[in-house]
């Protein structure tokens, strides 16, 4: 489990096959510095196990379907990446809940600087948008974000805003991003729960569905009316 507030940008300095996914050695001096064989770290986003580690350093597996739905099947040596260590109980929850189970990926559509921020325009798969509402939470590239605007619930091409602080824009690698670059994206579980509760809620019955009752053509004496 994980907040979404990055600790450090760490970098990718090797990629080597592994079966049919990769191994992927991962700069992280702060994300290792108290890190055991086992413990989990996310990269942009995505929860992944470290399996070796040195003192600036860890190494993580990264299976087919992993780089099948996320933007790690782009990675390559010197790839800057967002880091953040598992939430700790004791700790303050200053992004939202983050599971590091990436749902897909968007599109850099624009790039808009600001006065004091930058607005980033994203699209988003279609199967995604009933899960986004503006002023709610959304999780791109490992970072927590409130959403500033989303697209008409009718936009064939679905997509979403977030307005990036000075302080997001420096310590994660969102500062970096143009249009064209594939982000991770993760929606806030409590939408996904609510999707699937309402995938199984029973339709409500209304007096014309149900069946009126045939009038007996019996008296009670068992004669006929």
């Amino acid at each position: 489990m994980f907040t979404g507030i990055i600790e450090e940008r760490g970098e990718i300095t090797a990629v080597e096959p592994s079966g049919d996914g990769v191994r992927v050695t991962v700069r992280g001096p702060r994300a290792v510095s108290d890190a055991s064989h086992g413990d989990s770290i996310a990269v942009s986003g995505v929860c992944l196990t470290v399996v070796d580690q040195g003192e600036d350093w860890f190494t993580a597996d990264v299976m087919h379907q992993t780089l099948a739905v996320t933007s790690l099947r782009g990675l390559a040596a010197g790839t800057p990446v967002n880091l953040e260590r598992a939430l700790a109980a004791h700790t303050r929850l200053g992004g939202h809940i983050v599971q590091g189970h990436v749902d897909g990926t968007g599109e850099v559509l624009a790039v808009v600087p600001g006065a004091q921020w930058q607005v980033v325009r994203v699209s988003l798969p279609t199967e995604l948008a009933p899960l986004v509402v503006d002023k709610g939470s959304i999780t791109v590239d490992g970072v927590s974000l409130t959403v500033s605007a989303v697209s008409d619930a009718s936009d064939p091409a679905p997509w979403f805003e977030v307005s990036l602080i000075p302080e997001t824009l420096e310590v994660t690698t969102l500062g970096l991003r143009r249009p064209g670059d594939l982000v991770n994206l993760e929606t806030d579980i409590l939408a996904r729960h609510v999707q699937r509760l309402l995938a199984f809620a029973a339709p409500t019955s209304s007096a014309t569905d149900i069946p009126a009752t045939p009038e007996s053509t019996e008296t009670p004496e068992g004669g006929s009316r």
